[in-house]
């Protein structure tokens, strides 16, 4: 059975997290992936602390296993979102966009297992002196905000500067993917794209349709003036976007433009005026199934990547 010591340290069956995708990380989704022996996680995104307390307590009525809750460092609500998480312990807190150092501290206090999510070397390294429990090292190929490195690049960077575990995140959609991540020297993956198709993911079928029609070359990165660039599948909000930013738009304008994009797109199913935040790995979707059949069968395919790996001939010693 693939198991890495990340899963010891958990108390998981698989190396593989579900990313706390904002409007689509809900009980449904987390609780199906936790079952099915992965790490569900909330997406807190923008939402207020009473929808985090009611989504973790529906979590833990759906699922005796350990879950997640991701908090949005960028979010108006963060601060009230920290606090829910603290008073109902989860097993896993994980922080994106920003460094949540000043936070680590009464995470330890409270025994929630700390995962920052890293885009550099220096965050990580910093992140650790704080007392990160591990990493989630995500490449810029993955969906929503990105940073500048991939994922190729960044995540053997970060597992020989850390003695944390490291979770590889950013294009990763299968097994091929999972046991790269693994030849990387990571412990395990954190997937999104792929699990906005489970079929207990609550996105509007326009928007798992959209995932599943994507080709290689379907996404593209708008609102890098706002300092926060994000990946969408490319639509006509995209292009308005960039339109927008060759015309100079300030940053204030561009973040107006994409208020509410998506929940307008991911809840409400407006894929070609709202925000379809996906990875490049959305090429790689193709069908919509429950959550613990895709979890096994990314399990299944990285043990057979791993055995076919380990059957390749061996270089003959000329010693």
């Amino acid at each position: 059975m693939l198991r890495t010591p990340l899963c010891d340290l958990l108390d998981i069956q698989y190396p593989i997290f579900q990313g706390g995708m904002a409007w689509l990380g809900t009980s449904e989704l987390v609780s199906a992936v936790s079952n099915a022996g992965g790490l569900g996680i909330i997406g807190s995104g923008n939402a207020p602390g009473s929808w985090v307390r009611e989504e973790i307590r529906k979590t833990q009525e759906r699922t005796d296993r350990p879950f997640g809750v991701n908090v949005m460092l960028l979010s108006p609500n963060v601060q009230e979102v920290i606090e829910v998480v603290l008073e109902e312990r989860p097993k896993v807190a994980t922080f994106g966009a920003g460094n949540p150092a000043v936070y680590l501290p009464r995470f330890k206090e409270a025994g929630v297992r700390v995962i920052p999510v890293v885009a550099s070397v220096a965050l990580a390294r910093r992140l650790e002196r704080a007392g990160a429990d591990a990493f989630i090292a995500e490449g810029m190929e993955s969906g929503g905000h990105i940073g500048e490195i991939t994922t190729m690049a960044l995540v053997p960077q970060v597992v020989e500067a850390v003695d944390a575990p490291v979770v590889a995140a950013g294009g990763i959609a299968n097994g091929r993917g999972l046991a790269a991540a693994l030849a990387l020297g990571a412990q395990g993956v954190q997937i999104g794209t792929r699990f906005v198709c489970a079929q207990e993911c609550v996105a509007h079928p326009n928007y798992k349709k959209k995932i599943m029609e994507a080709r290689d070359r379907s996404t593209v990165v708008s609102g890098t003036p706002t300092g926060h660039p994000v990946r969408c599948l490319e639509n006509k909000l995209t292009r308005l976007f960039l339109e927008r930013e060759r015309a100079g738009a300030t940053p204030e304008e561009l973040e107006k433009l994409g208020e509410g994009k998506l929940y307008l797109a991911a809840i409400l199913g407006d894929v070609e005026n709202g925000s379809v935040m996906a990875g490049q790995s959305a090429a790689l979707v193709k069908d919509i199934k429950p959550a613990k059949d895709i979890v096994e069968e990314i399990v299944r395919e990285a043990e057979e990547v791993i055995k076919r790996l380990a059957a390749l001939p061996q270089p003959v010693s000329h010693v």
